[in-house]
């Protein structure tokens, strides 16, 4: 064996854009952004997300937005994680873990419907020390009442949202959630990524105005004291591009 390459790639490919085409440098930041969209809009129709766990247990996550998730805990050092849908519990594992590092911090994590056996699979987790289970609507006043509650004034808090992903819901999670948000922290809103692949076979027309992303633009119309931060999409491919919202630090 010699070692070399049996194929060698091409350095142009060619791109399409309002029924043009046009090469590029396959090294170009324009050729990385539209692979990146590519690997996206292919892996999402894969569900390749579904394919990943934390310590044992689904996270439904892309691989980028685990490892910008782990960056933001690190870096806000949050005591309580607030998290809206909890699924298998694999992003509440991933808090956890993160805060267990931290030697600090609690998740509260809340779902409409927690099935059973996701339930004793958190509960008999090592990191089940460090997160809370709510069952009921996200949205129910009464559930975001109890959450409330359980936050000290003292406590930094950061915020995650990925549960019911239409415009409405959504938007009223950011209604009710983001005021508990610190200042210096994050409310991260996931799956914004639906209204770019409402042409995929598993895609919905709607998703171009009933989504996530939708709900960030008018939220961020309405609350100039929150910031879309592109740091954290900066690896480009990611299911929440424009989710990692800062709230402002208070002059």
């Amino acid at each position: 064996m010699s070692g070399r390459l049996d194929t060698l790639y091409e350095r142009i490919i060619t791109l399409r854009a309002a029924g043009k085409k046009f090469e590029v440098d396959l090294y170009s930041d324009q050729a990385f952004r539209a692979l990146s969209q590519l690997w996206i809009r292919s892996g999402w129709q894969r569900k390749i997300s579904y394919e990943i766990t934390w310590l044992g247990i689904p996270i439904i996550q892309l691989p980028e937005d685990i490892m910008m998730m782990q960056e933001l805990i690190w870096k806000v050092r949050p005591d309580v994680i607030v998290e809206t849908g909890t699924a298998h519990g694999g992003t509440a594992v991933l808090y956890a873990s993160m805060l267990e590092l931290l030697e600090k911090g609690r998740v509260i994590s809340v779902d409409i419907e927690i099935r059973r056996q996701n339930q004793l699979a958190i509960q008999s987790h090592p990191m089940s020390k460090r997160i809370t289970l709510i069952e009921g609507s996200s949205t129910d006043e009464a559930v975001v009442s109890k959450i409330r509650k359980m936050i000290c004034a003292e406590d930094k808090v950061l915020v995650t949202l990925d549960s019911n992903h239409t415009y409405v819901h959504v938007s009223q999670e950011l209604k009710q959630y983001a005021p508990l948000v610190t200042p210096g922290s994050y409310i991260v809103v996931f799956d914004g990524v639906m209204e770019i692949l409402i042409d995929a076979p598993s895609g919905k027309p709607e998703w171009a105005t009933d989504s996530p992303a939708a709900a960030i633009r008018d939220f961020l119309l309405g609350h100039p004291e929150f910031e879309a931060d592109s740091y954290y999409n900066r690896l480009t491919a990611t299911y929440c591009p424009r989710g990692f919202l800062k709230r402002k630090s208070l002059e």
